[in-house]
């Protein structure tokens, strides 16, 4: 009966041709790319660095032993669950839909904060290239995250078609700045080579899990796979491969040419680019970094508003949030929904209430979260794939050793496990009210 009801939402709406089959092979690794390599590889390296030291690449060396499984755990339960609830499709699935709208919640409420964040590292990077101030760095953080909405407002065929043209654009670009630092890597920028300890090693890799975030999001993606099977478990192999490649690169090149350190941390890379090619690299890198993030943010809103429908679909949101588009097929509730969030999350960085760190923070915990529902789905989901269930052990684990390095951000998740199950234990009381009534 469970798996039944959470089918239910979005089989109906399949039958009334509202999703469209129409991401490739080509558009699937290019999500992933997007989604994976977004506002990390432009904030974390030096953030790590900062926080470790050149020992920060033993960190890194940790999440890209960590990154292959759980792309694959995702991949393998998109392939043979393909539906827009994504994880919190399949923690349904495998445990009961409480703990699955729970796991959706947790999803759902890490992208008004990430989105924002990712735009906000973009929009960053081209202000200290350009040597601009806080107001257009709001500015251009706005523009982005208008763009990724109006993108996805036409469809992931459209969003898929500019999202491998952006991610081309950027491998490029980061593989010429990481091989072309080369040269100025200094051995003498490798020691003390663990200044803080073991305990900062730990630290930053807890950073670090921001970087290889994203794979969980494509899920949501899976039921418009045109091929499921092929697209999912191909696409992410594809992607872990480029991704690991380009992560090793960058860290390597801000570790090696200490271009981090004070304020110099959040914008390491331009320091790098800059140094490579002067005052025009440092604009080019600026400008990379805008195609990075919006990268990411296309595939986030993707993910986020059609599991707002999804779970509006299900009785686990509010039904507003399941309108779609009668053209473009396309969750117009869940868009909706994100505009308001994206508003009001750059109204309190505008303002000064918040910082950037912070917000990067503050949904760390929930997307780990996630990551251990959608592991732990794999367990139960993947019996039948002896190959699955060893990747879901083993990405459940080392994603678990890594959850108590969160630190406060761990008030998040609590915050919004107690709003779902008042809401929830409310639902169920109004529900029986109103049917003793009738009765």
């Amino acid at each position: 009966m469970q798996e039944e009801y959470c089918k239910r939402g979005f089989e109906e709406m399949e039958g009334k041709g509202n999703i469209k089959k129409s991401i490739g092979l080509p558009q699937a690794v290019a999500l992933y790319i997007g989604a994976v390599l977004g506002s990390g590889v432009l904030l974390v390296p030096g953030l790590a660095a900062e926080i470790a030291g050149p020992a920060s690449l033993l960190a890194w060396g940790l999440m890209t032993l960590l990154v292959l499984p759980m792309a694959l755990v995702m991949g393998l339960l998109s392939a043979r669950f393909p539906n827009a609830g994504g994880v919190a499709y399949f923690v349904s699935r495998a445990f009961n839909t409480g703990a699955g709208g729970l796991i959706g919640w947790f999803f759902l409420m890490s992208v008004p904060i990430g989105a924002p964040v990712a735009a906000l590292t973009g929009a960053g990077y081209m202000t200290v290239a350009l040597g601009l101030g806080e107001g257009a760095k709001v500015g251009i953080a706005a523009f982005m995250l208008a763009v990724s909405l109006f993108i996805n407002y036409f469809g992931m065929k459209v969003a898929g078609k500019i999202q491998v043209a952006v991610v081309l654009a950027i491998v490029f670009i980061l593989v010429i700045a990481g091989i072309g630092t080369v040269p100025d890597i200094q051995a003498v920028n490798f020691t003390p080579f663990m200044p803080h300890g073991w305990l900062s090693v730990g630290q930053a890799t807890a950073i670090l899990f921001w970087c290889f975030i994203g794979w969980e999001a494509v899920s949501h993606l899976s039921e418009e796979f045109v091929d499921p099977q092929r697209e999912a478990v191909k696409g992410v192999v594809i992607a872990a491969a480029v991704v690991g490649v380009l992560y090793f690169l960058t860290a390597l090149a801000t570790v090696g040419t200490h271009s981090y350190g004070a304020s110099n941390s959040t914008a390491s890379l331009v320091l790098v680019v800059e140094h490579l090619l002067g005052a025009g690299g440092a604009v080019a890198i600026g400008v990379t970094g805008l195609f990075i993030c919006t990268a990411t943010i296309i595939a986030y809103v993707g993910a986020a508003s059609r599991l707002a429908c999804s779970l509006a679909k299900e009785g686990k949101a509010p039904q507003v949030l399941s309108r779609t588009s009668e053209r473009y097929g396309t969750p117009i509730g869940g868009l909706t929904f994100l505009i308001v969030c994206f508003t009001c999350i750059l109204a309190l960085y505008g303002t000064g209430v918040v910082s950037l760190t912070t917000l990067i923070q503050l949904p760390n915990a929930t997307f780990i979260l996630t990551y251990l529902g959608g592991c732990a789905a794999g367990i139960r989901l993947l019996q039948g794939n002896k190959f699955g269930v060893v990747i879901s052990w083993v990405s459940f684990f080392l994603t678990l050793l890594i959850f108590p390095f969160v630190g406060w951000s761990v008030l998040y998740p609590l915050v919004i496990a107690f709003i779902y199950l008042a809401v929830r234990r409310y639902s169920k009381t109004a529900e029986t009210e109103s049917m003793l009534i009738k009765s």
